[in-house]
Parts: C-alpha cells; sequence; structure tokens
C-alpha cells in the first residue's frame, strides 16, 4: 500500500508472554479502531509505532507509512501525531504559543500568526491567541490539542483514548471533529478504545484484544 498506514505482522511480548498481534492496512482517510480493556497492550501498539516502546517489551514486525518503511527510524522522524487522554497543553504559554510549538520547523516569522489564526478559525476559537490554557473548557482544551498536532504536518495520526476525560455532549463533538479533520487531511487514523461509543463513531474496522 503505499498511501496510508500498515501494520505488518506486529507481535508485542512482555516477559516472554505475548501480548498482541496486530498486521492490518489503514488507507487515507481511513479509521482502525484497536478495542480491549485496560492492560491489554493498546497503548502499547502506539508506542511502538511511534518508536517510544519500552524497553522491557519485545517486538517484532514493521510499520510502514506512505510506501515507507518507518520501524527503525528516530520518533521525530516519523511523522505520526497522537492525540493522548490529556490534552498536554503547555500551562505556562499563551493557546497562540502552544499551537506555535506544533509548526513544522522552517515555517518563516511572518507566516507563523497567520496560519495560528487559521487554526483556530478552523476550531471555532478566533481570538484565543492570547487566551491562557486555564480558562479554557475541556472540549476548548481538545481542540487547541487537535490543532497543534495538525499544524505539524503529521502523516497518520493515533488517539489513545483522547475523548474519554469529556463529558457526553463534549464527547460527541469533539470526537466528530477530530474525524472530520482527519479525513479532510486524508490521514490514516488508528484509534485505541475500550469505548463501543467511540469505535461505532469512528466508522472503520475494529480490531478487538484480549478478547
Amino acid at each position: 500500500m503505499d498511501k496510508g498506514l500498515s501494520l505488518k505482522g506486529v507481535t508485542i511480548s512482555s516477559g516472554g508472554a505475548p501480548l498482541l498481534s496486530v498486521s492490518h492496512d489503514i488507507g487515507s482517510g481511513e479509521v482502525l479502531t484497536v478495542m480491549g480493556p485496560s492492560g491489554v497492550g493498546k497503548s502499547t501498539l502506539l508506542a511502538f509505532i511511534t518508536g517510544t516502546l519500552a524497553p522491557d517489551f519485545r517486538a517484532e514486525g514493521e510499520v510502514w507509512l506512505d510506501g515507507h518503511n518507518i520501524s527503525d527510524i528516530a520518533p521525530h522522524q516519523r511523522r505520526v501525531g497522537i492525540l493522548f487522554q490529556d490534552d498536554l497543553l503547555f500551562p505556562h504559554l499563551s493557546v497562540g504559543a502552544n499551537l506555535a510549538f506544533g509548526l513544522r520547523p522552517g515555517e518563516s516569522a511572518a507566516e507563523r500568526p497567520g496560519k495560528i489564526n487559521e487554526a483556530l478559525d478552523e476550531v471555532g476559537l478566533s481570538g484565543f491567541a492570547d487566551r491562557d490554557p486555564a480558562t479554557l473548557s475541556g472540549g476548548q482544551k481538545a481542540r487547541v490539542a487537535l490543532m497543534r498536532m495538525l499544524l505539524s504536518e503529521p502523516c497518520a495520526l493515533l488517539l489513545d483514548e483522547p475523548f474519554s476525560r469529556l463529558d457526553a455532549a463534549r464527547r460527541a463533538q469533539v470526537r466528530d471533529m477530530v474525524f472530520d479533520r482527519a479525513r479532510a487531511r486524508e490521514l490514516p487514523v488508528l484509534l485505541v478504545t475500550h469505548d463501543a461509543d467511540d469505535a461505532q463513531a469512528a466508522g472503520g474496522a475494529i480490531v478487538t484484544l484480549g478478547g
């Protein structure tokens, strides 16, 4: 598969005991959901894809992104974006400065404010650049975290239960926004969750671990 994210014979074990095994192709704009209870290895799979797997795990298999084997390159070179349960915004930086942190190196100083304002406009947060992250709601923080990640221009998106701490109303809204933005950019998406509603909303194939 030339475009998209491919997991080729990925197996991960811990202490000699098999933890998970996944082989799957995720095309551009598609979502694969990996479901399972806590402790089954969902986040461990994401760590393998991003190149941050802890040394006490043993992994085999390959990760391919847009026709390139990224299994052995440095994490910062993989062009893989990830969203976590926590928004991980920098509390000492304004909303705009948080977004600037996501811009890829090489952006000129003159272009940066425009890109930041465009990102805020895209998620309904026009005029929020100077706001303190502490003044934002949970849903607003999630939107800022999403756009910071997208400003880094990833080629794939990993979702580590990023909706789990939102209330029901915000959860559906933010979830739809994330999937819509990913599809608009034709990004392959891998969602890990234990929530059936998240899996259904993703609308793609589902792999169940620990079943």
